[in-house]
């Protein structure tokens, strides 16, 4: 049965509204500026399928005012992690980097950051981090630790334990020289954990404790020595990387197909692909790209530059609220030429990779130069091999998925047109394959390719419009390799590295080939 929205009271102001389902289990949350308008639009008849489903499920709607719409979207989205409702984005990498904490105690100690789901840290003292993709593992809080003489006992006891004796800790809990030195210890270790320039003074000073221990035959201390210059050097580079002027910048494209969206992004370091990550979410209510970003970013490190296919809706909002959470200005940009853009259609062109299940790169290549509906996965090409008046034939090749169909090739004897004529050949043999095809209802192919110019395209369309026929439709020209559409004066020039032309190439080639063959045989058979 379905929600009567007419028998509840919807305030005008913003807020969230939680929707439930009849065992009253939040299934969706969502945030509005005016939530009486936002809400009552659900129940129109023109939804999309996705979000007629979210409304069969609706038991009960509850709201939160909130005072802006700044407050709802940040409502919004901890409430998302808090309950994690069906059809609201979930990103499937919630993995987080790891962050670390000096504790606020007498003698302080070192720890692994922990956080509650809506991101806030537990405990008191200082935080340090983001340390990412396992740079905290290979500067283990044990090597830390160790390196700087940092207790590990949760309380401090009287007297010193195993710690002292292994070399680890210098018992602040008994001596009080180590008391007074413990203090400068931690120091040194949060500049380190900064990445400040004590870093290079402390490697320093264990390059020369790792030559005196070697000195002295002490190997074991030596070993420990260099494996922990290994390990800060391993901080050192990531948080070059991470802070490097002019790279901090992440780049997203978005795609859609049958109401879910396909996000895909790259995380650029010094103009370098990093990282990549994809996404998918349904197209349901308030399921944006923008309540996509928003929640990416409450999870993941936000950079200067947001690098998008498209713009976001609330796109100063967004960039508001990612900019008082980082700390510093973030802006959000649809480039629209250069580099930026460059990765973009990179992006893309994966993003249609992924919408064709593993389609071959220069098909799809094709469907966006040529503007086609569809990926060409069938491709038709023909051409005339004609040796003078008695020995002109036409002949077909059949490409599907990029690669020869071989038992999809046709040889056409002219029938209906005499001289050398080759215009009216092409129209000829296209008339004939396809009426033949309408009268079997056969499949038809995605993408036609007549090997010639502007005049044997021309004739070709004149024939598929005696059929009725609207099949794209392209010639390519063998002396430049330019490429013919209809109703465009100018042909397109692919470059001759790009794999779309290669597709065109070979199938033009093939046909000829064919041709060539039989005609060659014809001829042969009329000499004997």
């Amino acid at each position: 049965m379905t929600f009567d929205i007419l028998k509840i009271n919807i305030p005008q102001n913003p807020g969230i509204y939680l929707m439930k389902d009849s065992e009253q289990k939040i299934i969706y949350i969502g945030k509005a500026k005016n939530l009486k308008k936002r809400v009552k639009s659900y129940f129109l008849k023109n939804q999309n399928y996705k979000t007629q489903k979210l409304v069969e499920y609706i038991s009960d709607i509850e709201f939160v005012l909130t005072d802006n719409e700044s407050e709802a979207f940040l409502l919004e989205s901890n409430m998302i992690k808090k309950y994690r409702p069906r059809f609201n984005i979930e990103l499937k990498d919630q993995q987080r980097d790891t962050y670390l904490r000096i504790s606020d105690e007498k003698y302080p100690r070192l720890l692994v950051a922990r956080r509650t789901r809506n991101g806030k840290f537990l405990g008191k003292g200082n935080f340090f981090g983001p340390f990412t993709q396992g740079s905290s593992k290979l500067l283990t809080i044990g090597t830390l630790r160790k390196s700087f003489q940092i207790r590990i006992c949760k309380q401090l006891p009287k007297k010193v334990c195993l710690e002292y004796h292994l070399g680890n800790c210098e018992g602040p809990c008994e001596f009080i020289d180590a008391k007074d030195r413990y203090s400068k210890h931690v120091s040194a270790l949060e500049d380190v954990l900064k990445g400040k320039n004590q870093t290079n003074i402390f490697t320093s000073k264990l390059k020369e404790e790792m030559k005196l221990a070697s000195d002295l035959q002490q190997f074991e201390r030596a070993k420990d020595i260099r494996d922990t210059l290994i390990r800060l050097e391993s901080l050192q580079t990531k948080q070059k990387m991470e802070y490097v002027e002019n790279s901090d910048e992440e780049y997203f494209g978005i795609g859609y197909k049958d109401q879910t969206a396909s996000v895909m992004n790259f995380r650029m370091i010094n103009g370098v692909i990093r990282d990549s990550d994809k996404f998918f979410f349904d197209l349901v209510g308030d399921n944006s790209f923008s309540n996509f970003l928003f929640q990416y970013y409450s999870t993941h490190k936000i950079p200067k530059f947001i690098l998008t296919s498209e713009l976001t809706e609330n796109k100063n909002l967004l960039e508001s609220l990612l900019s008082e959470q980082a700390g510093f200005s973030v802006e959000i940009i649809c480039p629209q030429h250069g580099k930026r853009k460059d990765i973009i259609n990179l992006i893309m062109k994966n993003i249609l990779l992924i919408h064709s299940k593993g389609g071959d790169p220069g098909l799809i290549e094709l469907k966006e130069i040529l503007h086609l509906s569809s990926i060409p996965s069938v491709i038709e090409c023909f051409d005339i091999s004609n040796h003078g008046e008695d020995f002109a034939f036409g002949s077909m090749s059949r490409f599907v998925d990029g690669l020869p169909n071989k038992s999809g090739y046709r040889k056409f004897k002219i029938n209906t047109v005499s001289g050398r004529d080759d215009f009216a050949m092409i129209g000829e043999i296209i008339k004939r394959r396809y009426l033949r095809l309408l009268d079997e209802h056969s499949l038809l192919p995605d993408l036609i390719l007549i090997d010639g110019g502007k005049g044997q395209l021309n004739a070709a369309l004149k024939s598929l419009q005696s059929l009725g026929l609207k099949i794209p439709c392209i010639s390519l020209a063998k002396k430049n390799e330019e490429i013919f559409v209809p109703n465009q004066r100018n042909p397109i020039v692919i470059p001759k590295d790009k794999s779309s032309l290669k597709i065109l190439q070979y199938a033009r080639d093939e046909t000829h080939r064919f041709g060539v063959t039989y005609n060659r045989n014809i001829r042969k058979n009329q000499i004997k």
